[in-house]
């Protein structure tokens, strides 16, 4: 795997995954942390919404992140949701900076026919939320989540190995040192357990765009 030259440059070194310094936002009644998962029980009207279409805003769902100044590097999660049962039940990959600046993608859970796989962004107070459509049967997904200075890739994965892009964004506030991690939640009358494996901290998989080239007054 070719590292990142930038990184190479400053002399950094990659800040490895340590789950004894994630801190909590919005802390769960029930969790555990062991060996190589995380696991959270949501609890029902849990949920991270600002303002967009729905006019209401949620900012109570839990998270579970680290901090970190690299500007180059993914972070890559497992979430099984085998548990999920009911109408917007989800897990996922969060980056959660204030109560209006965030993002995260997850599967939502719709009816026994269907899900929602989908990321939200929200910058400035106003979220918004691309989904595309998968069979119920699904109840395990991977996550990559890629960042390259205030710019910022999310992935899924099937099987962990292969990789497909969900979206690429940019976060108003997402220089310098930022939070992210992992979160669930159960915005209506809903409970149920989110496992989270396989997580690890990675040099950039994210690849330097190499095609068209910066206008010339940026």
């Amino acid at each position: 795997m070719e590292k990142n030259r930038k990184a190479e440059e400053e002399g950094r070194e990659m800040v490895s995954f340590e789950p004894e310094k994630l801190a909590w936002v919005n802390e769960p009644a029930e969790y555990m942390i062991g060996g190589s998962e995380i696991r959270i029980r949501t609890e029902p009207g849990t949920d991270l919404w600002q303002r967009t279409y729905y006019h209401f805003r949620n900012d109570n769902a839990p998270v579970l992140q680290m901090e970190t100044e690299e500007k180059y590097f993914s972070f890559v999660v497992k979430t099984d949701f085998a548990d999920s049962h009911h109408r917007f039940d989800q897990c996922g990959i969060v980056m959660y900076l204030d109560s209006e600046n965030w993002l995260k993608a997850s599967v939502e859970y719709e009816t026994g026919e269907y899900q929602h796989l989908g990321s939200v962004v929200t910058n400035n107070g106003y979220s918004d939320w691309a989904t595309t459509v998968i069979g119920a049967a699904v109840k395990t997904m991977w996550y990559r989540f890629s960042r390259r200075e205030d710019d910022y890739c999310i992935e899924c994965s099937e099987d962990g190995a292969t990789f497909r892009q969900m979206r690429i964004c940019h976060m108003h506030k997402g220089k310098g040192k930022i939070r992210f991690g992992i979160y669930a939640c159960s915005p209506e009358e809903s409970s149920f357990q989110a496992v989270f494996s396989k997580m690890q901290l990675m040099e950039c998989q994210w690849e330097a765009h190499d095609g068209q080239q910066p206008d010339g007054n940026e």
